[in-house]
């Protein structure tokens, strides 16, 4: 049984030392759960939806509450943290409110004589894993869609935020769900491993790096389930000539640099037509100049201290390599003045004069870092944009929806937005593609993925 230590990368101080599950508890908590799930499969859509709402407005009382202990668990700024509780909400209602038409059965045409439907049966238990940097907003498009369709859910969540997987039991609790549909479990790689063995888990939601979801897979091999795999990313921005600058600097900035980076949609590289890339960059950096680093307890802070000092040290030795390699940072990150080798703590940067031989344009950064390119026309930022192990969202700034109509349909990717970036729209299917991973969250098609197609053939 492991012991789980909480440390918050404000100050490296402890917050939580947490006892984790032994293998006897993880058993007992899968058994439960088939149970639980036998009697709620029998329950009426319309008191699903009735008590899970109530789980979401038990979410809304505590939003700033629960805002702040996540600032102090992953270091985003205060003054932002409680809007992942309204974006849990928002996605929520919307999975609810939609399950009616998602889930009914679909009748063929009919034959004289013949009944014929197509019936969406619940999986059983859904094994959702989530990370820690939203650790709600990850969770949340697993968790409610699952149990709207009649499945009982267990929950794990990144060590680095494992109060808040019991913050949904809580929330859960307070709406009174059921008891046993919703668990969470405390466990580590090994333990996570044997659970998705396990013969009676149904389905695995898993949301982290490439790394983490080819453990899931291999866990899973033989077993015959879906896997839902939301990976890595290194997305893509396209600036045009026809774009409008001033917005598309200040966009495509918060896109790389909104929660230090560490966002899976969040712009990592950028590529500007030549005809206005002179004048983009110059915006943006004096954007990113304006960043406030600091203590993500200030109201003032919009920029906080990265998850851990290992990982802001991954992302300051891309840029050295990068600058090795000849290109240029434009931001002296020793203004910033939290800013220091080995914390947690990271300016943003911007680099020019890269190119796709530089790790910094290739391999994921998970950091406020954003490499910029200069190109010559549409196609050759479409090849740039396609030249990656990734494909999770891209983004195209112009005044012509047409012309990012016909760049979209060319990308390789599960998203394309238009003088937008970093959102996730619960109408829309989330997908990713190559190391992006595999499987569609949210949206109508969400639910197809939690649920089985039942043929009924009756001969009347």
């Amino acid at each position: 049984m492991t012991t789980f230590n909480i440390y918050s990368p404000i100050d490296n101080q402890l917050l939580h030392r947490i006892e984790g599950h032994s293998d006897e508890a993880i058993q007992e908590t899968i058994d439960r759960a088939v149970k639980a799930q036998a009697r709620w499969r029998q329950t009426p859509l319309t008191e699903r939806a009735k008590l899970l709402r109530n789980a979401i407005q038990c979410f809304m009382m505590k939003n700033i509450e629960l805002g702040a202990e996540l600032t102090s668990l992953m270091g985003r700024p205060i003054r932002y943290s409680a809007n992942e509780i309204k974006g849990l909400a928002e996605r929520g209602r919307y999975m609810i409110d939609i399950a009616q038409s998602a889930l009914q059965d679909i009748a063929p045409e009919r034959m004289p004589g013949m009944t014929r439907l197509i019936r969406k049966e619940p999986l059983g238990v859904v094994f959702t894993i989530a990370p820690w940097n939203y650790p709600y907003l990850t969770a949340v498009n697993s968790v409610i869609p699952a149990l709207m369709a009649g499945n009982a859910v267990i929950l794990k969540h990144s060590a680095q935020t494992l109060p808040v997987a019991d913050n949904f039991k809580r929330a859960f609790e307070c709406a009174e769900l059921p008891t046993d549909l919703l668990q969470v479990l405390h466990i580590d790689h090994q333990q996570t491993a044997a659970v998705v063995k396990n013969p009676s888990v149904n389905f695995v939601s898993f949301t982290g790096s490439v790394g983490g979801g080819e453990a899931i897979e291999a866990a899973a091999s033989g077993r015959f389930i879906g896997v839902a795999l939301e990976l890595g990313g290194k997305d893509p921005a396209y600036v045009r000539h026809d774009a409008d600058i001033d917005r598309a600097a200040e966009q495509v900035a918060d896109g790389a640099f909104f929660n230090s980076g560490q966002s899976c949609c969040g712009i990592e590289r950028a590529y500007v037509h030549q005809s206005v890339y002179e004048s983009f960059v110059a915006k943006i950096v004096a954007i990113a100049k304006n960043y406030v680093l600091g203590d993500p307890r200030d109201e003032k802070t919009t920029l906080g201290p990265m998850v851990n000092a290992k990982a802001a040290d991954f992302v300051r030795q891309q840029i050295a390599d990068a600058v090795a390699q000849g290109a240029t940072a434009h931001i002296d990150p020793t203004t910033f003045g939290y800013d220091k080798p080995g914390t947690a703590y990271m300016a943003p940067q911007i680099l020019t004069g890269v190119d796709h031989t530089m790790s910094l344009m290739t391999e994921e950064s998970f950091g406020p870092v954003l490499g910029i390119m200069s190109v010559e026309s549409d196609e050759q930022a479409i090849e740039q944009m396609n030249d990656s192990a990734f494909g999770l969202t891209a983004s195209i700034w112009t005044g012509d929806t047409d012309t990012a109509m016909t760049i979209g349909n060319r990308l390789e990717t599960g998203t394309v937005f238009m003088n937008r970036c970093d959102y996730l729209d619960p109408a829309l299917p989330w997908v990713g593609v190559k190391q992006s991973g595999r499987g569609c969250a949210l949206s109508a098609l969400g639910y197809d993925q939690l649920t089985r197609p039942k043929s009924f053939n009756l001969n009347e």
